[in-house]
C-alpha cells in the first residue's frame, strides 16, 4: 500500500519492474519516443532521473502490462473487485448481508480524510518548472497525459459531489500566457462539464484543482467508470488501501498525497485554441477552442515525480489501462443492459471507432426464419450508454455459439459475414455523435453509426482467396484478401464526396455485372492494399478510423426501400479523406538520437534483449 509515488517507484525498481534512466534527456520528443520504443518490447516502467530544463523527474509505463497494474495493485485488488460487484449487485448484499459486511466496511473505510491545511508540506513553483514534455512533432505544445483533475459540484459543494477525471492539459504553446494559463480539453457531457454548466448559469468561475501523481490508484481512479453510488475518492481510497487525504487552500481542494497540485478557475464562456495533440485513434487531433484555466498557484512535493504517458496508434498503454478497468468492473456492463452478454470495444480500432458484442435473442423464438429482433433493442442501449456511445460500427450477434468471443476478431468478423443478411441487417443513424477525436465524420462531434446485426443460420462459405472478380475492375488494382469474405482493394486517391460515390458506384457496377460474390460480402477500398491486408490490426484501424458510415458505406446492388438501405456486398470506402487529420508520424532525427540509451553500458542496454 503505497503512501506516494516514490514508494511505487522503488517497490518496482526492487521487483525488476523499473529501469531508471541517468542519462540526460530532452523532454521535447525524446522522452516520448523512449517510451514508445520500450512499451513496444512490453518492457519495464521508466523512470528519468535527469531532464533537461528541470529539477524534476518523471515516470512513464507503470501501467504498461496488466501484469504490472496487477503487481502494484496486488494487495488491494480482490477487495476492490469485491466491493464493484458489490455495488453492481446491491440484490446479492441483501441476500448474503452477513458474507458482505466486509466489503461494506472495506468501502466505509476508503471514504475521503481531511486533515488540517497545516499538514500540507508543499512548496510553491512556475509551471516552468515542471518537464515540459512533448510528444508528437507537431503537438502545439507540451501537455500533461496522466492528470487526476477534480471539480466539485457548484450546487453541492463538498468532496463527495466531486468528479475526478482525466482530461488531458496543455501547459504551453499557442496563445496560452506561460505560467499563467493551461488549456483543458474535455467534452462537456463528462462530470466537469456537467460542473462548468452549472457554474456558468451561477455567472461564477469554477475551482479546478489538477492533482499530478500520489498513489498510482488515484491515477487509475480518474478514468474508471464507477457504479452509481461509488464515489472516485473513496475509489482510489479503496484501491490503495489508504484512505484519501486532502484539505483546503485558497478554497481549493488539495491533495496531501499528490506530488505536484496545479489550482485555478475556469470562467463562463472563456477558451482559447488547445492542440494539436497526437491522440489515441492513431492521428492528431486538430486545434479546437476549449476551456482556458487561469492558474491561480502551482504547488510540488520535495522529490516530486511526474507520470506521463504517450498515446498514440494502438495498442499503446491506454490499452492496458482499458484491461485493468474491465478486469475490475467485472460484468458491469450486463448489469447495466439486460441482455448484453460481452461488448468489446475494439482496441486496434482505436477503441471508440469499433464495437464488438454478443447479446441475446428471445423475442421469435417460434418463427421459422430466426433474425435480430432483441438484438437491435439491445444495440440502442449500448449506444446510448457512457462512453460506448461514441461507437461508429457495432457488429453484434446473439449467444447460439457458447465458445464465440468478441476479443478474438477474426472468428467473430468470420461468423458475423456468414450469416449476414445485407438485405435486412444494416441499420443506420446518421447526423450524430462519434468521439471528439475522430475526423472521418462531418464536422466536430458529428458523424454517424451503423449497426451490422446478424444472428441465424449460416447462409454463406466464405472466400478464402481474392475473388476473381475483383482482378480486373478499371480504376482499381491490387486486390488483396484480408480474412475469409473481406476484400481489400486499391482505388483512386480520394477527391471529394461526390467523385467518390461514383468511383464505388462504378465498382459495384463491375461487380454486378461479372457474377455473383456472395461469399465476399465485404470489400475494403483503400489507398494501400498490402498494408491492409497485412494484418488484422492494419485492417482494423485503418478500415474503422478512416470511414464515416453514412458517407463511406456503399453497396452492391444497392436499394431502398421504406427508407431501408440494403445490398448484396458492402463497399466500405476507408482512404484518407482531405479532412482526415495527419497520422502520427515519429521524428527520424530523435529515433536515431535515442539510441544512445540502447548501447552496450547505457540504461536501456537490456532492453528487447
Amino acid at each position: 500500500m503505497y503512501r506516494n509515488l516514490e514508494e511505487c517507484a522503488k517497490d518496482l525498481e526492487e521487483n525488476g519492474h523499473l529501469i531508471r534512466i541517468t542519462e540526460e534527456v530532452d523532454p521535447y520528443l525524446e522522452m516520448a519516443a523512449i517510451h514508445l520504443k520500450v512499451h513496444e518490447t512490453g518492457g519495464p516502467a521508466l523512470l528519468f532521473e535527469n531532464i533537461k530544463g528541470t529539477n524534476y523527474q518523471a515516470i512513464s509505463n507503470i501501467f504498461g502490462t496488466v501484469e504490472r497494474s496487477r503487481f502494484i495493485f496486488r494487495k488491494t485488488w480482490n477487495r476492490v473487485q469485491n466491493v464493484v460487484a458489490l455495488r453492481n449487485d446491491p440484490i446479492k448484499a441483501m441476500k448474503h448481508p452477513f458474507q458482505n459486511i466486509s466489503n461494506g466496511l472495506a468501502a466505509m473505510n476508503a471514504l475521503p480524510s481531511k486533515k488540517k491545511e497545516n499538514t500540507f508540506n508543499f512548496k510553491e513553483i512556475q509551471l516552468t518548472d515542471l518537464p515540459s514534455i512533448q510528444h508528437w512533432p507537431r503537438d502545439g505544445g507540451a501537455f500533461l497525459t496522466l492528470p487526476q483533475v477534480y471539480t466539485e459540484d457548484p450546487e453541492k459543494p463538498g468532496i463527495m459531489n466531486s468528479n475526478l477525471g482525466m482530461y488531458r492539459i496543455q501547459l504551453d504553446g499557442n496563445e496560452y500566457e506561460v505560467n499563467k494559463e493551461v488549456g483543458l480539453h474535455y467534452q462537456i457531457h463528462r462530470g466537469i462539464g456537467i460542473h462548468q454548466t452549472k457554474a456558468k448559469g451561477q455567472n461564477k468561475p469554477l475551482k479546478v484543482s489538477i492533482f499530478i501523481g500520489g498513489p498510482p490508484a488515484h491515477t487509475l481512479s480518474a478514468v474508471m467508470p464507477l457504479p452509481e453510488g461509488l464515489s472516485e475518492m473513496t475509489f482510489a481510497g479503496l484501491l490503495a488501501g489508504r484512505r484519501f487525504q486532502y484539505s483546503y487552500i485558497d478554497g481549493y481542494c488539495i491533495s496531501h498525497d499528490a506530488d505536484f497540485v496545479i489550482t485555478g478557475e475556469i470562467y463562463p464562456d472563456d477558451t482559447k485554441p488547445e492542440g494539436p495533440f497526437g491522440d489515441h485513434l492513431g492521428y492528431y487531433s486538430l486545434t479546437h477552442e476549449f476551456p482556458v484555466m487561469h492558474v491561480h498557484k502551482v504547488y510540488a512535493k520535495d522529490n516530486a515525480i511526474l507520470p506521463f504517458t504517450v498515446v498514440g496508434r494502438p495498442p499503446q498503454e491506454d490499452t492496458s489501462f482499458g484491461e485493468i478497468i474491465h478486469k475490475i468492473t467485472g460484468d458491469a456492463i450486463k448489469q447495466e443492459i439486460p441482455g448484453v452478454k460481452e461488448v468489446h470495444a475494439v482496441d486496434a480500432a482505436g477503441v471508440h471507432p469499433l464495437l464488438f458484442a454478443i447479446g441475446s435473442e428471445r423475442y421469435t423464438p417460434f418463427e421459422e426464419i430466426k433474425k435480430p429482433a432483441e438484438l437491435l433493442t439491445i444495440s440502442n442501449r449500448i449506444l446510448g450508454t457512457g462512453q460506448l456511445s461514441l461507437a461508429k460500427f457495432l457488429f453484434i450477434t446473439a449467444e447460439q455459439d457458447k465458445t464465440l468471443d468478441t476479443h478474438n476478431e477474426v472468428e467473430f468478423l468470420t461468423y458475423i459475414l456468414e450469416r449476414l443478411d445485407l438485405h435486412r441487417d444494416l441499420h443506420f443513424q446518421t447526423k450524430t455523435t462519434i468521439d471528439t477525436l475522430d475526423y472521418s465524420g462531418e464536422g466536430l462531434n458529428s458523424g454517424s453509426k451503423v449497426v451490422i446485426a446478424a444472428y441465424g443460420d449460416k447462409k454463406r462459405e466464405l472466400c478464402t482467396e481474392v475473388p476473381e472478380i475483383l482482378e480486373n475492375v478499371s480504376n482499381f488494382k491490387k486486390p488483396r484478401l484480408i480474412m475469409p469474405g473481406v476484400a481489400a482493394i486499391e482505388g483512386p486517391a480520394f477527391s471529394n464526396d461526390e467523385t467518390a460515390d461514383k468511383e464505388c458506384q462504378s465498382l459495384a457496377n463491375a461487380i454486378l455485372e461479372n457474377g455473383n460474390l456472395s461469399n465476399c460480402p465485404m470489400i475494403i477500398v483503400c489507398d494501400d492494399s498490402e498494408f491492409l491486408s497485412a494484418t488484422m490490426r492494419n485492417f482494423l484501424w485503418a478500415t474503422f478510423t478512416r470511414s464515416n458510415p453514412s458517407h463511406d458505406v456503399h453497396g452492391v446492388n444497392s436499394f431502398y426501400k421504406n427508407k431501408h438501405w440494403g445490398c448484396d456486398n458492402m463497399i466500405i470506402d476507408a482512404r484518407i479523406k482531405p479532412h482526415h487529420a495527419p497520422p502520427l508520424l515519429p521524428d527520424p532525427e530523435v529515433e536515431k538520437n535515442i539510441e544512445r540509451l540502447f548501447e552496450e553500458g547505457s540504461s536501456l542496454s537490456r532492453i528487447g534483449k
